[in-house]
């Protein structure tokens, strides 16, 4: 099945995906920087696919899924020494953080979920994953809902049952040694703030 949904992936497809919170529908953007690889050259303009097959505004990021925190730093996102240990502490898990890539923001998370993560290793990349639903409508909470909402343009599904829904992840924006909380979701707010103050604490000791 993972060979199957790669393959898919690779060819410039949109596949639905289960995740931690909800179903979502994925489109490889490709390796950067690595043209005639295995992986490239997946579909350059993944995002604003995406946008288009949701009827969502294309000025809205989508956010980027990793198998882990290697696939992260693969990409050229800067952590830093906040973004390593957040990510030590909630990754897998419901943490979204953007950083900065070259001279763009991305919005990074490394869903828990092991058929999706098991997906991105294989893929090798990362991947734009939103939600699995038209801009402005409930998520998708089954693979069935999923298909309902986005039909035609989906070309592989991959159901895993029933999705948890709940409460989408926490967004944090790291820079310059600073860490802003850019929407308060699963992980409160505070805690991060706390886990912060902590590392400066000992840098300063």
């Amino acid at each position: 099945m993972v060979d199957e949904v790669v393959a898919t992936l690779r060819r410039g497809a949109l596949v639905v995906l289960p995740t931690d919170t909800v179903y979502g529908v994925a489109a490889y953007p490709g390796l950067p920087g690595a043209p005639g690889t295995p992986g490239a050259p997946g579909m350059p303009d993944a995002a604003e696919r995406l946008c288009r097959v949701k009827r969502r505004p294309d000025n809205k990021p989508i956010a980027l899924l990793a198998a882990d925190i290697c696939q992260v730093e693969a990409a050229r996102a800067e952590l830093g020494v906040i973004g390593h240990a957040l990510a030590a502490r909630y990754w897998p898990g419901a943490l979204t953080m953007v950083l900065k890539t070259g001279a763009i923001w991305e919005g990074f998370r490394v869903p828990n979920h092991p058929v999706t993560r098991a997906i991105l290793k294989a893929i090798g990349g990362v991947l734009c994953v939103t939600s699995a639903n038209l801009s402005g409508k409930t998520p998708a909470l089954t693979a069935a809902a999923a298909v309902a909402a986005l039909g035609p343009a989906i070309e592989l599904v991959v159901d895993a049952g029933p999705a948890p829904g709940g409460v989408p992840s926490t967004v944090v924006k790291i820079a310059l040694g600073r860490c802003d909380i850019l929407r308060e979701g699963a992980i409160p707010g505070s805690e991060i703030a706390e886990i912060v103050a902590s590392l400066r604490a000992n840098n300063q000791s």
